[in-house]
């Protein structure tokens, strides 16, 4: 996806013309292959939402065709974002999904699901479920080796490695676990948690030293792993080789 800009765009409507801007620009450097289109403040850049802006922002994301995921960070937003679409073309309307999830958690799931070419209704969902990803319970055994693992069932593959990045496995390494695995036939998890979510991934808090315990099910479980293996070996590209 990296020449090419994925079928689902996404629109970020708030308050503010910078916090838009700047969850957009958190977003696209973990999504490359996506096309987020900030609408934030008024039309004279104060705090609000703008008509014209959101309709602005959704005619782009949706031109040729594009699917259209809304995220929103306060009601009004809501009520803007509603208002444009109530007024828009029919056929374009029914390509947007206004979605329910907390702003910048929702676009960073969000745009890292839709670099891997998924479609409207899995991108909505990755949205959706950042709402749940925080306070759930820690995951036992994260990293020192020493607590009770994972177990792979019969039949799955299964690796531990240890976790070389200085900085630990912070939003771009999780962001590029998400990509990479997208196009496996695979479901994988880290430490328990699902590898496909980069939310799940960071909230592991995963350290330099931590031994990562992947397990995989799936046609392609075992290709899946020895390639996750070797990126995590590789440092993400952060590092020099081993």
């Amino acid at each position: 996806m990296a020449d090419q800009v994925a079928p689902v765009a996404l629109v970020l409507v708030s308050h503010s013309r910078a916090l838009a801007e700047g969850t957009a620009q958190v977003a696209a450097q973990m999504a490359p292959g996506v096309l987020i289109v900030p609408a934030g403040g008024t039309d004279d850049d104060g705090l609000g939402t703008s008509f014209d802006r959101v309709d602005a922002a959704l005619g782009e994301a949706t031109a040729g065709g594009r699917g259209a995921v809304v995220l929103t960070d306060l009601g009004s937003a809501v009520l803007t974002t509603e208002s444009v679409l109530e007024l828009a073309d029919p056929e374009v309307a029914t390509r947007v999904r206004i979605a329910d999830a907390p702003f910048v958690e929702g676009a960073v799931a969000a745009a890292v699901t839709a670099h891997g070419g998924a479609d409207l209704a899995t991108v909505l969902d990755s949205a959706q479920a950042a709402g749940t990803t925080f306070g759930a319970p820690q995951v036992p055994g994260r990293g020192s080796g020493d607590a009770a693992a994972p177990t792979a069932p019969d039949g799955a593959a299964h690796a531990t490695v240890t976790l070389r990045n200085p900085l630990g496995l912070h939003a771009r390494p999780a962001a590029l676990i998400v990509r990479m695995l997208a196009s496996f036939d695979a479901k994988v998890q880290v430490d328990g948690v699902n590898a496909a979510s980069v939310l799940d991934l960071m909230k592991l808090g995963a350290v330099k030293g931590d031994v990562l315990t992947i397990t995989a099910q799936g046609p392609q479980a075992s290709e899946a792993v020895e390639r996750l293996v070797a990126d995590v070996e590789s440092g993400f590209g952060e590092l020099p080789p081993a």
